[in-house]
């Protein structure tokens, strides 16, 4: 699964503030998610993110290519 920085995704068990949206803050061996509704940020293995992931609501930017000297 490709995650980036700034992507909104919808987990499958809602957030105790009512909230199903987060956006994706840290990548790494774990994944770092805000809540989109109480700005909540949470730690989520990698293996444990990509399971409870139900659909990616928005994307984040596009990471920039390396750059090419001439």
């Amino acid at each position: 699964m490709e995650i980036r920085l700034g992507d909104v995704v919808r987990l499958r068990k809602v957030h105790p503030c009512g909230g199903y949206e987060w956006e994706v803050v840290r990548l790494g061996a774990d994944i770092g998610v805000r809540c989109r509704t109480c700005a909540r940020r949470v730690l989520l293995d990698r293996s444990v993110f990509e399971k409870r992931v139900k659909t990616v609501v928005q994307r984040g930017p596009e990471e920039p290519g390396p750059a090419v000297q001439t």
